[in-house]
């Protein structure tokens, strides 16, 4: 997921770059999303991950 939202990033730079600010706001936003629901799940499997006995 993380991979994702580099992805959208870049996609977001290169957009910017090349004056679509539509697209780029847009591809941002996601990427956005995307590396927030990576960190909650990242948290919650660390959580999880130490109840281990």
């Amino acid at each position: 997921m993380l991979h994702y939202a580099v992805v959208f990033f870049v996609v977001a730079l290169i957009a910017a770059v090349l004056g679509f600010g539509g697209i780029a706001g847009a591809a941002a936003g996601i990427a956005k999303i995307l590396f927030f629901v990576f960190l909650v799940l990242f948290v919650i499997s660390m959580i999880t991950g130490r109840r281990r006995v």
